[in-house]
């Protein structure tokens, strides 16, 4: 008798195991499934940080707006430790900036790709000239404005718009005005836009394009009448008492030697601005934390005083936006420039 209870003891004893067990295997289970849970979420949320070096690509030569802003901005980010992963710029010219639209294009989802833009990623794709525009891409942020100046030679006939304008409105195909850029593009549709305002016939402007950096040397000769261009590329050219400005587009005048001495076209009764924004943008379909990721340092950029030296140099305003501010203001861009394109005959039909 005594046997047969000393077994039942010791199954009792067993079963009693195996249960506490089973227990202890199902509340492992529980908390592992939690935390290979949390640890996924936080993979999905969590923060993005560059892995490898990052290539802004300037889509155009050395030396120009996009050049210059593209250098600036990844000499600061370096000097300040703002990005602490290598940043290389390169140049991809061509088509007006298309050549470099398409080479990000192919790298689809790689937030190691940036490059900057300007106006002329919604004036090309509009006429016809490319097939990408600012849709195609992931907009960042904005980081400054640059603006147009319109210069004559020293020695012209003309000291204001005023008076550039009223012989334009008599005979707007006497007057030639000289860009660097192609018809339908920046420094065409910057005079545009002012000329409009003052009342001249934007359709009959006589534009020519000096793509090879002529614009200058077709002014000096005589050969044109009227340069279209950017703020900074007169400065030394006002210096050496070659040209005269005759007006810029900035709502207010600039800061600086030289520069605040450009009278605007508001001043002068034109009520118009023209702003060559100036920002970056990565491949389509960027991951949303790579894209906070950008926004916060190119933030960080703006506000240095780094950043703010070279503003000044180059006569740059500031102008942050970020990715979804960017993204409405370019929808806005584009209406306003369609609306252009259309009454000169230049957009893609």
């Amino acid at each position: 008798m005594k046997k047969y209870l000393l077994l039942i003891m010791l199954a009792a004893l067993m079963l009693f195991a195996v249960a506490c067990s089973s227990g202890d295997e199902e509340t492992s289970g529980t908390s592992n499934d939690a935390s290979t849970k949390e640890s996924t979420d936080d993979a999905s949320s969590g923060d993005w940080t560059p892995e490898e070096s990052i290539e802004i690509v300037a889509p155009a030569g050395a030396g120009g707006g996009w050049d210059t802003t593209a250098r600036m901005a990844a000499q600061v980010f370096t000097e300040e430790g703002i990005i602490d992963e290598n940043i290389g710029v390169v140049n991809k010219e061509g088509g007006g900036g298309a050549v470099g639209w398409a080479y990000i294009a192919g790298f689809e989802g790689n937030a190691h790709k940036l490059f900057v833009a300007s106006p002329p990623l919604v004036f090309i794709p509009l006429n016809g000239q490319s097939e990408y525009s600012h849709e195609d891409f992931t907009p960042l942020a904005n980081l400054i404005a640059d603006y147009a100046a319109f210069a004559v030679r020293d020695d012209a006939e003309w000291d204001n718009l005023n008076d550039l304008f009223e012989d334009m409105k008599e005979d707007p195909e006497s007057i030639t005005v000289v860009g660097t850029s192609s018809p339908g593009s920046m420094d065409h549709m910057q005079f545009v836009q002012i000329a409009k305002a003052a009342g001249v016939d934007i359709t009959k402007i006589k534009y020519v394009s000096a793509q090879d950096a002529g614009g200058l040397t077709q002014i000096l000769n005589g050969s044109a009448d009227v340069y279209s261009t950017g703020v900074a590329e007169t400065v030394e050219q006002v210096k050496a008492g070659n040209i005269k400005v005759l007006g810029v587009t900035s709502e207010e005048r600039l800061e600086g030697e030289i520069l605040e001495d450009f009278p605007t076209a508001i001043e002068q009764g034109i009520d118009e601005t023209f702003i060559n924004w100036r920002g970056f943008f990565g491949p389509a379909n960027m991951d949303p934390a790579a894209v906070a990721y950008y926004e916060e340092k190119f933030k960080e950029l703006s506000d240095s005083d780094a950043f703010a030296e070279i503003r000044a140099q180059f006569g740059w305003d500031e102008l942050y936006m970020n990715s979804e501010e960017y993204s409405q203001f370019l929808d806005e861009q584009r209406e306003e420039v369609q609306v252009l394109l259309d009454e000169l005959g230049l957009a893609k039909q």
